[in-house]
């Protein structure tokens, strides 16, 4: 994963694409000898899976994978190029790093840094997991210890880290960022998130959260509300419960984004109704069905904002699609 590619771009990666003969050939030489830059043994003689989905900013690698257990991954001298530093998080089963003669075990929910050195990762079970890769002078000047020692583990309770992943999981889920600015903005995010999760000096911790942690928390809240947006009782309180953070610093964190915590939720609820009007999977369920599939209690407040939001009736919006789907027969 080559965190130095000069524009964003997004590959998603499956041995399952390949005849069952060429799997692990083609594990070996797209994955650990392109991407990753390890030499791939399997474990015994077991079906090897593996998939990923990668996505490459200005200065940043990130890959969120689903495998079987591969066995054994060795890093080497030949596949060293960079001083990259790598974030792996477990997100399910752990794995061991040896490293610097140091043996490091990651259970379900923590995170390893390594360097860019030698040294043998070992996957014995079916695993999902997250890779984040960056330069490591990207964030040497905000860390407390410039000195400090790898590989290292993060335990699952920090908050920085769960923040990292979160924010992490956001990418994947929005199309490839196409504008420089917001490339170089994410990944300073993400390396503001990194270096919290390390530890940064009070004056670095201060920028970094108020930039990184800010927008990783916004980006967090934001995916809470997509996830709950059919629930009625949606509410500030609610989220506020959820993450642990009060109502007025979620409020804050929407007034910087310019908007608020209700607007947001309008805004999407409605965006959500408007989709389903157009879609022909929806053309037989009734229009306050769909208005109370996503969130709204209140038919008549639902048709009065949705006209002034798209200048049209639901009703409207649907015949034109209906008609528009006739057309295209």
């Amino acid at each position: 994963m080559n965190s130095t590619r000069p524009a964003s771009h997004a590959l998603r990666f499956s041995i399952d694409d390949y005849p069952e003969r060429e799997r692990i050939e083609a594990l070996r030489e797209i994955y650990g000898r392109t991407i990753i830059k390890h030499d791939i043994e399997p474990a015994g003689d077991q079906p090897v899976r593996f998939s990923a989905t990668l996505q490459a900013l200005p200065g940043l690698g990130l890959a969120l994978a689903t495998c079987s257990g591969i066995g054994r991954l060795e890093r080497t001298g030949k596949h060293i190029d960079n001083d990259d530093l790598v974030f792996n998080v477990s997100l399910t089963t752990g794995r061991l790093l040896r490293q610097r003669g140091r043996d490091i075990a990651v259970a379900r929910g923590e995170c390893v840094v390594a360097s860019a050195e030698p040294g043998v990762v070992m996957l014995p079970a079916a695993s999902r997991f997250i890779s984040v890769r960056l330069p490591r002078q990207a964030i040497a000047p905000l860390i407390a210890d410039h000195g400090f020692h790898l590989p290292r583990l993060i335990p699952r309770e920090s908050e920085a880290l769960q923040l990292l992943v979160d924010y992490a999981k956001s990418l994947w889920k929005r199309p490839v960022l196409k504008s420089p600015e917001l490339q170089r903005l994410a990944a300073t995010h993400v390396y503001d998130l990194a270096a919290l999760a390390i530890g940064t000096t009070r004056d670095a911790a201060e920028v970094a959260n108020d930039r990184g942690g800010r927008a990783a928390r916004l980006q967090a809240i934001k995916n809470d509300i997509l996830e709950n947006i059919g629930n009625a009782g949606l509410s500030i309180a609610a989220i506020s419960g959820s993450r642990g953070i009060s109502p007025r610093s979620i409020q804050l964190l929407f007034e910087a984004d310019g908007t608020t915590f209700t607007e947001f939720v309008l805004g999407q609820r409605l965006a959500s109704a408007h989709q389903m009007l157009l879609s022909p999977r929806f053309t037989a369920q009734p229009i306050s069905a769909i208005a109370y599939e996503v969130g709204f209690g209140d038919l008549s407040y639902f048709n009065r904002v949705f006209r002034r939001r798209f200048g049209e009736t639901p009703s409207e919006v649907r015949a034109a699609a209906r008609q528009l789907n006739r057309s295209e027969r």
